[in-house]
């Protein structure tokens, strides 16, 4: 299953790409970034049989584990592609979030779409490396 971040802005060149990087180049799954501008700009087409994931400051609260298990279900259930929507500054409009298959936060804190993209990163590396069953993930 391909993983897909579609983020609002350019991430340019800082730590906060680097840190992206380097997740993305740890992951063992297919993966894409797309950057779309701040406004406007038109998301890319959507694979068959695909599930999108709006991150939103409303959305479910996951932890590792089962944000992993969500990856697994939908790898298992022959989803091709999951899509992870990431807003600009005014996020999404209700329709958008109605029209997603899962709204996911990370925290009821508001991040900054930089920081966001980096924590997405990492959580989709640490998901599939939960279901490769690698040692690296404790649960507290």
């Amino acid at each position: 299953m391909l993983l897909h971040i579609v983020a609002r802005g350019k991430i340019g060149r800082g730590p906060e790409a680097e840190l992206v990087d380097r997740y993305m180049k740890r992951l063992a799954w297919p993966s894409r970034i797309t950057e779309l501008p701040e406004s406007g700009g038109k998301l890319p087409a959507a694979a068959d049989q695909s599930v999108t994931i709006i991150l939103d400051e409303k959305g479910e609260q996951l932890g590792s584990a089962a944000f992993a298990r969500k990856l697994e279900q939908w790898r298992d259930g022959g989803k091709r592609e999951a899509r992870f929507l990431i807003g600009g500054a005014d996020g999404f409009s209700d329709p958008e979030r109605m029209s997603a298959d899962l709204l996911l936060a990370f925290g009821k804190a508001t991040w900054p779409h930089l920081l966001a993209r980096a924590m997405l990163a990492e959580q989709l590396w640490r998901a599939t490396s939960l279901l490769a069953h690698h040692p690296y993930h404790r649960e507290g």
